[in-house]
């Protein structure tokens, strides 16, 4: 069986019921200049007790498709957003 892939990432958007949009940021360096780059991906990610909040740090991991755009989970949260 294959395994799934786990990934930590930022909440930038809550307003969905049992949904976030979490943005994965990784490092890819160019082929030709070797400049390191900092890309962006989003995810909608499930989240059944709607716990994710803005600007939490989320684990999410792979899993069966949800909806059209919805193929992870939240596992866990990492880490709370730093309240004002």
């Amino acid at each position: 069986m294959a395994t799934k892939a786990i990934v930590t990432g930022v909440v930038v958007s809550d307003k969905m019921q049992k949904t976030v949009k979490v943005a994965i940021e990784r490092q890819v360096r160019d082929p030709l200049y070797g400049k390191t780059q900092r890309r962006t991906s989003t995810f909608l990610a499930h989240d059944e007790k709607n716990e994710a909040k803005l600007g939490d740090k989320v684990a999410i991991t792979e899993t069966r498709p949800r909806s059209r755009r919805k193929r992870w989970v939240v596992t866990s949260i990492v880490e709370k957003a730093k309240g004002i």
